[in-house]
């Protein structure tokens, strides 16, 4: 799959910045996208807004020129460092695009192994397939995972027609800011943020559900278990750099791997777990024979946060230009989305096949066998702790740099003020994380509320919206007379020149995605009503779920 666009080369000088700022652009000669004036990459403004759009373009294609050539791989010694054409470059940019072009060394199977952690693995994938069925999950699965794809290749194809060492992109709120400038880049950090303190919520939920079975002879507070997994963050946030969690985070990431692999063997030769299926879902569940349906009878909002689990799944889109940007060849990515798409729907139908109307929210401890349980919980505890120290570490970040740093005009993270600021952040954070885990005690239908409020944005509706917009600049710079967004005669070109259709059909696509997020917030709230009248678990309260 590909997305049939590429940037026009404009006749005449071409210049334009994102449209929501409408500021004057300055003129930029050139052939093809445009060639870059000489930038100095160690003083240049942070305001992305302010930089010729053209900028961007010309300096990109040239990156994804060298990557072709293999110059990153020949220059990750540091030796060499190649100059752009026409301008000199200083001993200090050599050693900031060097040191930028240092840092891209995953390959596409890393960085399906990094999503794969970052998204804690397809533990969901077999309660989706419960809500909706054989049939209709596995089409769901295939289609969401088509789309996700879809935007995955948007995020993929702007990242490369955007980055570079001279403006690099590093988060996902860098390419919103590029096409529709600084308040949707801060629309999109306040969401991520969001995003991230209730994954940290869920992964402390799931690991006080582990704890849970583990101690099930010597059972405590289920919120003191979840609280002792908060205090543990608390105290492993204080470090401010992840340069030394590199093997942590490969640790967890085969750690995770032989979870799948231990819980599809266990599941095969064991009866599903009848006891925490009935705490998590009422006692109207009972025990009795093992059912599957190629399609489910449930209520519309059962069925809407099955399907809100396999947006869940396809979660990491959020953070997909992190990992493009430590790629070598940010081109590659395609290959580790369809290599996810392919082990989370498997997975899904194996343990779905085994233990039907008992599956249960994280597959793994939906075993009846208390030492085979435990192996699970025990390395899912390693794998989450392992996580959750990441999530918060990258959303403690997010929120110091554009908060404190942009917003606040705060210290720098690693001064010594920093360092008090971050202390009391991570306290803030962790604190935040075990209010959402306690409060709503319902690992399914918190992921389902998270996929809704934040996800679906960032996998399903941003992307295509980002990708109309790009082709709207890009088309206006076709035969541009000089004219500005204020003018409609800029608009008229942008919109309904070039590829027009591909235009409208990214932007309802937009609309629709944006229409299931609303289907979502409904589907997880009355499921989370719902789920408060039969499981056992209450808000705060001391009874696990499990």
């Amino acid at each position: 799959m590909s997305i049939p666009y590429k940037v026009p080369a404009p006749s005449t000088p071409a210049y334009t910045t994102t449209m929501p700022s409408f500021a004057k652009p300055a003129t930029i000669a050139g052939e093809g996208v445009a060639k870059p004036p000489s930038v100095d990459v160690s003083e240049r403004s942070t305001d992305g807004s302010k930089v010729p759009f053209a900028t961007y373009l010309a300096f990109a294609e040239q990156a994804r020129a060298r990557e072709a050539n293999g110059e990153y791989a020949a220059n990750r010694t540091g030796s060499e460092t190649p100059t752009e054409k026409g301008r000199t470059v200083s001993p200090y940019e050599q050693e900031l695009l060097n040191a930028r072009r240092a840092l891209r060394t995953a390959g596409w199977l890393s960085v399906f192994y990094l999503i794969t952690t970052d998204i804690l693995g397809p533990f969901n994938a077999p309660f989706a397939f419960s809500q909706v069925g054989f049939v209709p999950g596995a089409i769901l699965y295939v289609f969401m995972g088509g789309i996700a794809c879809y935007t995955g290749l948007i995020l993929w194809r702007l990242f490369c027609r955007l980055d570079s060492e001279q403006y690099p992109i590093r988060t996902y709120a860098d390419i919103a800011e590029r096409i529709f400038g600084k308040w949707f880049k801060h629309l999109c950090t306040v969401l991520q943020t969001v995003q991230l303190i209730i994954n940290v919520g869920t992964i402390l939920l799931s690991n006080g559900q582990s704890v849970a079975q583990i101690a099930v002879y010597n059972e405590f507070c289920f919120s003191v278990q979840i609280l002792i997994w908060a205090l543990v963050g608390m105290v492993a946030g204080q470090i401010r750099s992840l340069k030394n969690y590199g093997w942590l985070a490969n640790m967890a990431i085969w750690i995770n791997l032989l979870i799948i692999f231990i819980s599809m063997g266990f599941v095969a030769h064991s009866p599903p777990n009848y006891a925490s299926a009935i705490s998590s879902y009422g006692p109207a569940i009972a025990s009795g024979p093992v059912t599957t349906h190629a399609f489910v009878s449930q209520p519309l909002y059962s069925k809407v946060n099955g399907i809100m689990q396999m947006v869940f799944a396809y979660g990491g889109a959020m953070i997909f230009p992190e990992f493009m940007a430590e790629m070598r060849r940010p081109m590659d990515f395609w290959k580790a989305m369809l290599l996810i798409c392919t082990v989370y729907m498997m997975y899904g139908i194996f343990v779905y096949a085994y233990q039907g109307q008992y599956t249960l929210p994280l597959a793994y401890q939906g075993v009846s066998k208390y030492s085979w349980q435990t192996v699970g919980n025990v390395l899912a505890l390693l794998s989450g702790i392992i996580a959750a120290g990441l999530y918060g570490n990258i959303g403690i970040k997010v929120a110091y740099m554009h908060v404190v740093e942009e917003w606040m005009r705060g210290p720098p993270l690693m001064s010594k003020r920093g360092r008090v600021i971050w202390t009391i952040m991570v306290f803030l954070y962790w604190s935040l994380a075990f209010i959402v885990g306690s409060a709503i005690p319902q690992v399914q239908n918190i992921s389902a509320l998270v996929a809704a409020v934040c996800i679906m944005q960032f996998t399903y509706t941003f992307p295509p919206l980002f990708l109309a917009g790009y082709m709207v600049i890009t088309d206006a710079m076709v035969d541009d007379p000089g004219d500005t967004w204020h003018q409609w005669s800029r608009w008229k070109r942008g919109v309904f020149s070039g590829k027009w259709y591909w235009k409208a059909f990214n932007f309802c696509l937009f609309l629709g995605a944006l229409a299931m997020a609303c289907l979502g917030m409904y589907g997880a709230g009355e499921s989370i009503k719902a789920a408060f009248k039969v499981s056992s678990a209450t808000s705060l309260g001391c009874t696990p779920p499990v």
